[in-house]
């Protein structure tokens, strides 16, 4: 892509982004609205401004390069691809959501430059608004110089402690969220099946103390069906099996935790990674809304009674008073109601297939006391 030349060397003004998914788009966008030279590189070329051909050329061109890729093997490959271009004048911001380890080697993989590891919570709207809440570790050296470059695109920033620190904090986040949606999703299809209104549901959980901002947030596009991508189910999926396989290295049991993650995965066999990860809402929320109890019990008694009206087979039938003691106790006994309609099928080889409710009355009439 075309770059100018009055940016051939790094400024301070020369920021990189390495990752153009859902927030590093959106980061890109807004930290030139606001001024700032900004560079980017994708594993995948985009058609955006300064696209360059390679986090090497990225290096050459800005000291602050931004990290947004998505995984703990792409953190590392592309720290990789970095390190051998990097001086002390680099400053490293990591906003992947990976393992503590993850971020730990990623750093040491880059130690000739300086590093801080700024996970974020955040949204799609949050970044290309500039909202972004960074969660930061590294040493307060690092942190102070990168303060001014997180801030152009965050609305606050929280110091936890050392490198993989934050890692851990934005993990732990994750997974209340991911828990809070899918308890609001099961919540819904409780509401459906039950045939209440669901803007009483609505109303009457908004002044409630498990109310929140994602609830506020996903709720009106789970009950719209509009799971346009802000968070993905693959990368929502990715930080509960971040967060299981932590627990499980700490004898830890996350049973709320490995819930959440199945019917993320569930919803990732069914072709849905890319969607919001409200998408486990879908299940619940299925256009042909079950029958209420009422009405299954209706159903049922709507059914009992049309097969009494039924006619029964002209085929010769036992009574039960010309029956042998030993053939009159089948009645009593415990066999499965298959045997007894095998046996029938024996007995009578002839006999045209039973009609629905057939088998009941046959059975009504063996018992000992009725005709």
């Amino acid at each position: 892509m075309d770059r100018s030349a009055s940016t051939s060397r790094p400024t301070e003004k020369n920021i990189g982004v390495i990752g153009l998914g859902i927030i590093g788009r959106g980061i890109a966008a807004h930290l030139r609205r606001t001024g700032y030279s900004v560079f980017v590189w994708n594993r995948s070329p985009r058609a955006v401004p300064n696209f360059v051909g390679s986090p090497g050329e990225l290096a050459e061109l800005c000291n602050y390069i931004q990290i947004f890729v998505s995984d703990d093997q792409a953190l590392l490959q592309t720290v990789e691809q970095l390190s051998e271009h990097l001086t002390p004048r680099h400053m490293i911001l990591a906003h992947s959501t990976v393992a503590p380890d993850s971020m730990r080697a990623a750093a040491q993989i880059v130690e000739r430059a300086r590093f801080v590891e700024a996970s974020f919570t955040g949204s799609k709207p949050a970044a290309e608004k500039g909202e972004l809440i960074y969660y930061v570790g590294g040493t307060d050296l690092a942190l102070r110089e990168a303060r001014p470059i997180l801030q152009a695109s965050s609305k606050e920033i929280i110091e936890i402690g050392g490198v993989g620190d934050a890692s851990a904090v934005k993990i732990a986040t994750n997974m209340i969220t991911a828990a809070s949606i899918q308890a609001a999703a099961e919540a819904l299809g409780l509401v459906r099946a039950l045939g209440l209104p669901m803007e009483k549901f609505i109303e009457a959980v908004r002044p409630n103390a498990s109310y929140s901002q994602t609830l506020a947030m996903k709720l009106p596009k789970m009950l719209s069906r509009d799971f346009d991508s802000q968070f993905s189910v693959k990368h929502m999926l990715k930080d509960m099996q971040l967060a299981c396989h932590i627990a499980l290295s700490h004898y830890l049991d996350l049973g709320v935790t490995a819930a959440a993650r199945d019917q993320l995965l569930e919803q990732m066999q069914w072709g849905h990674g890319d969607d919001d990860y409200s998408v486990v809402a879908r299940k619940y929320l299925q256009d042909a809304a079950p029958e209420s109890y009422e009405q299954q019990q209706q159903s049922g008694e709507e059914a009992q009674q049309a097969e009494d009206n039924e006619e029964i087979p002209s085929s010769p039938e036992p009574k039960a008073e010309n029956m042998s003691p030993k053939a009159a106790a089948v009645d009593t006994s415990e066999q499965p109601l298959l045997s007894l309609a095998e046996a029938g099928a024996v007995v009578a080889p002839t006999t045209p297939p039973l009609r629905r409710g057939f088998l009941k009355q046959l059975l009504s009439r063996l018992s000992p006391g009725q005709e």
